[in-house]
């Protein structure tokens, strides 16, 4: 099979099993706190505990890419998170579980940065935009399938297959990887940055952790300004850090290409709306619509199949179209696809509820891929270990703070209401407010060169091969 797609897929499996694992404890958490002896609120330290791993060791992935080989570190990673999963099963205590969740976040750590280096390393610039569909979908399929599979798994077999059943899909991934995926390592070998990586670590972990659980009634809200404030006081430390060295952790002059910052920057607003969806949505329909979880879950998964049906089409659009076009009016129309959802109710039909959810599915896919794309267009190879660790804190950090905001909107309307019950009512302004929170990218992309990532949407003729002196024809004189 050819390179660029056996590598997306080898890639998109492990990604898959990173972003469903942690999305499909949440349903199980009762289940697993009854049969480990722990209070159910108390073993949300376990979501939160995988979170800050993750956030604290992302830095570290590109350097690790860079000095010991992009496959080798991936492999890594896949065993590190495997062998969480073990730890997660047999775990028979609160600690054993939270411990095992932070060896699950490490690994997941460097899965998911070190497989998009992999990616661009592989595939050609022409191919990539192909490439990234298949990578994008787990990230998109993941967070809504997690919960039905979490209650399903958890109703009709054990909690401990949520992660058994990582270990065929690891032992697979590390097989493939060996033999398809080259072991790709930089020509020079670079200082680690250790202080700039507890810096920036430290910082992304208080912010992130922090946005998580703020509104979320988990902890007091001085808790949680003092690690939002303490985290951003880490982050600013890391600026002052960054600009001493030659090698920091987080290469932050990449912002200086103007298709970079407008991935990270204009990405970043996009997923502040985008990221609430899937905490916001299954919430009203069971809590507001009073839905069964299964339903909850079926209705929701219509997002992630209009996210699968777009990787077959995003590579003839963007060609059409191209990267600015769609990146501007594509984020206007995926937040009004968000919108809508505000305009749901009890008794909204269930086909034309599916048929939104299903095309808002399509476009957030056309938008994720490009944005993910189009980081990379300017980014020289030797740099791109750095550019993703950059873009995944971005993702870490939006994705946090959108769930924050949809948390937090929500329940200030039920405050204002003044009842104490959270009802279907809350849930339209939180909708709305995040969908033109989404819009506001379209500003970002709007700065795009008109042929921003050309290359990457094969808008630009691959040069003719040179003719050979000996055969080219010659010219017949006048």
């Amino acid at each position: 099979m050819r390179p660029d797609r056996i590598i997306p897929l080898i890639i998109a499996c492990a990604l898959f099993m990173e972003n469903m694992d942690s999305t499909v404890i949440a349903t199980s958490l009762p289940a697993i706190a009854a049969d480990i002896g722990a209070n159910p609120l108390a073993l949300k330290l376990a979501v939160t505990s995988y979170l800050l791993s993750l956030a604290i060791f992302i830095p570290a992935s590109g350097w690790a890419a860079d000095r010991f080989g992009a496959r080798t570190v991936f492999r890594a990673a896949i065993a590190v998170f495997m062998l969480g999963s073990v730890g997660c099963a047999l775990s028979g205590s609160l600690t054993d579980f939270v411990i095992a969740r932070i060896v699950q976040g490490m690994g997941g750590a460097m899965m998911t940065p070190v497989g998009r280096i992999v990616l661009v390393r592989t595939i050609s610039k022409r191919d990539l935009v192909n490439a990234m569909a298949w990578v994008t979908t787990p990230a998109l399929v993941g967070p809504v399938l997690g919960p039905p599979v979490g209650g399903f798994i958890t109703t009709y077999a054990t909690w401990h297959w949520i992660f058994l059943i990582n270990i065929p899909i690891g032992l697979l991934g590390i097989a493939l990887a060996t033999k398809y995926i080259d072991d790709i390592r930089a020509e020079t070998r670079e200082p680690f940055d250790t202080l700039g990586m507890l810096l920036s670590g430290v910082g992304i972990a208080g912010v992130s952790f922090g946005l998580s659980v703020l509104g979320l009634n988990f902890l007091p809200y001085s808790v949680v300004i003092a690690l939002v404030v303490a985290g951003a006081g880490f982050i600013i430390a890391y600026l002052i850090h960054a600009r001493r060295i030659d090698n920091p952790a987080l290469d932050l002059t990449l912002f200086r290409l103007p298709t970079f910052i407008a991935s990270v920057a204009g990405g970043f607003v996009f997923r502040l709306g985008l990221g609430a969806l899937p905490f916001l949505l299954p919430l009203m329909l069971q809590v507001g619509f009073g839905f069964s979880p299964f339903q909850s879950g079926s209705i929701t998964f219509a997002t992630a199949l209009g996210a699968m049906g777009m990787k077959w089409a995003t590579a003839k659009l963007l060609r059409h179209f191209g990267f600015r076009t769609i990146l501007l009016y594509n984020s206007i129309i995926s937040s009004m696809f968000l919108a809508v959802c505000a305009f749901f109710t009890a008794n909204t039909p269930l086909t034309l509820m599916l048929g939104l959810l299903f095309v808002g599915g399509f476009f957030r896919s056309l938008q994720f891929t490009s944005i993910n794309t189009i980081a990379y267009a300017e980014v020289e190879t030797a740099r791109v270990s750095r550019a993703t660790a950059l873009v995944s804190v971005g993702q870490q950090l939006a994705v946090a703070a959108g769930v924050a905001i949809g948390a937090i909107i929500v329940e200030l309307s039920l405050h204002f209401r003044g009842d104490g019950v959270l009802q279907a009512a809350d849930f339209p302004p939180a909708f709305l407010l995040v969908a033109g929170i989404s819009a506001l990218s379209a500003i970002i992309f709007w700065r795009l060169p008109h042929d921003a990532g050309a290359e990457m949407a094969n808008r630009t003729p691959v040069p003719a091969e040179p003719i050979p002196a000996e055969t080219a024809t010659p010219k017949v004189p006048n």
